[in-house]
């Protein structure tokens, strides 16, 4: 008998919060045939860029300098992206490497207004080698975003009408304060996401990529080769050594073979 008790008090729980939930999409999806238009409780409506579209544009630049040069540069680049000198911005990487094949870059997120300054100044004294541009499309993402944040607030918006009510029972309270925490969770999620886009959107990724010319590096190819000539000259004595004591023991084989091909060939000419 308390077994029924308990299982139909659970039914009519769960038949509850599916009712509440059926009501807020049918809800939701009213509103949005009716043409009305979203606002946000959460976060303002994102903004597209100064040209009205919502591109996140990245910018990669090969700088090519003397090997000498390479750490003043860095650090200049990487000074005067954390010192605002041509705008807001903020250093993501940087990483520079030595001996045998020398080399820096850094990456910044930058306002649109820096990236040319940012360049340039990190390319006096060197050759731009190489310099690429992409943009990203966040449109569609942004729309989606919207949306999604939307249907949360509505969605939240019935639940508390719904927790209003006298006569819920603390199983349903219960219950309705689930779907918040999960409302709350999901919509805090696409208020951070929402939060990266606008950031995308609003600054710009630059990598600038410090390396040595290519006559520069071939160069150093040969000194380094001719340093390494006595440790390749003796690596390779020390192979052909090994080379021959694999061998001696294969030809030994052979040879031993050989002599008894013949020697059956000869029993057979006697015959």
């Amino acid at each position: 008998m308390e077994a029924n008790t308990r299982t139909r008090s659970l039914s009519a729980r769960w038949l509850f919060v599916a009712a509440v939930t059926g009501a807020i999409a049918l809800a939701g999806c009213g509103q949005q045939e009716s043409g009305t238009r979203p606002a946000f409780a959460e976060s303002a409506p994102q903004q597209p860029a100064a040209g009205g579209a919502y591109l996140a544009y990245e910018h990669s630049v090969n700088i090519e300098l003397d090997v000498a040069e390479i750490p003043a540069h860095l650090q200049a680049a990487q000074t005067a992206c954390q010192h605002g000198t041509y705008g807001a911005c903020e250093v993501l990487e940087v990483s520079q490497r030595g001996g045998d094949y020398p080399g820096a870059y850094l990456t910044v997120r930058i306002v649109p207004d820096g990236v040319g300054p940012m360049i340039e100044s990190a390319s006096k004294g060197g050759e731009i080698g190489s310099r690429n541009t992409r943009a990203e499309d966040l449109a569609q993402a942004v729309r989606d975003n919207e949306t999604l944040r939307e249907r949360l607030r509505k969605e939240r918006e019935r639940l508390l009408e719904f927790q209003q009510r006298r006569d819920l029972s603390v199983a349903d309270m219960i219950a309705l304060s689930q779907q918040l925490a999960q409302v709350d969770a999901q919509t805090e999620t696409a208020v951070q996401e929402a939060a990266q886009h606008q950031r995308r959107i609003d600054t710009q990724k630059l990598t600038l990529s410090f390396q040595p010319p290519d006559g520069q590096s071939s160069n150093d190819e040969i000194r380094r080769a001719l340093r390494d000539f006595r440790a390749t000259l003796a690596m390779g004595t020390a192979w052909t050594i090994r080379a021959v004591a694999f061998m001696i023991p294969l030809l030994l084989v052979i040879g031993v073979l050989w002599w008894g091909i013949r020697r059956l060939r000869r029993r057979k000419a006697v015959r």
